[in-house]
This record gives structure tokens, C-alpha cells and sequence, in this order.
């Protein structure tokens, strides 16, 4: 495995624990403003507000990484494109002095 994906994959998973413990934060402030809920009633809706609250983060982490997919191919397909014009108008301006060069060299042998 590269050492470029790996990080990727240890970031990765850094990031979700901390979304995780977010969640769990999160959970336990919403059920302390419920005092009269038991203890079990209690840790039942931290479950279920965890588990909602990292559905949520994992469907919105999904499409950020489609349309990151999708905007790479857009870039790199632009920057290909672009790439293309720039040598191009670098061979065209490279022939276009070569001529002129030749053509005032002719002009100056033929004096």
C-alpha cells in the first residue's frame, strides 16, 4: 500500500472517530435537557440519536466524495484541454519565428 493512501486511510478514519465522538457529544447534551427520561430510556435515545447522526454524516460524506470524484474529472479533463492549446500556440510561435528567422536570414544572404 502507498504511503499516500495509507495516510489517506489513517486521516480517514481519524476523521470519522471524531464525527463519531461528535455524535456521541452531541447526543448526550440533547438527553440532558430530557431530565425525566430513566437511565435506560436515556442511553436508548443517545443510541438512536448516534446512529441517526452518523447515517446522516455518512450520506453527506458520500455525496461530497461522489461530486469530489466527479468534479476531479471535470478539472483534470479542463486541464488536459488546456495543456493541449498551450502547446500548441508554443509549436505555432516556435515555427512562426523559425520562418521569420529564415526569411530575414534569406533576405539578408540574398543582399
Amino acid at each position: 500500500m502507498p504511503l499516500d493512501q495509507a495516510v489517506n486511510e489513517i486521516e480517514g478514519f481519524l476523521l470519522w472517530e471524531a464525527e463519531k465522538d461528535r455524535a456521541r457529544t452531541r447526543a448526550q447534551d440533547f438527553c440532558a435537557g430530557l431530565p425525566w427520561l430513566t437511565d435506560t430510556q436515556r442511553r436508548e435515545v443517545e443510541l438512536r440519536y448516534c446512529q441517526d447522526q452518523r447515517d446522516a454524516s455518512r450520506t453527506y460524506l458520500e455525496r461530497i466524495a461522489t461530486r469530489s470524484a466527479a468534479l476531479r474529472t471535470e478539472y483534470e479533463g479542463v486541464y488536459r484541454a488546456l495543456r493541449r492549446r498551450l502547446i500548441t500556440a508554443f509549436l505555432s510561435g516556435t515555427v512562426a519565428v523559425a520562418l521569420l528567422v529564415t526569411v530575414v536570414t534569406a533576405g539578408l544572404n540574398a543582399r
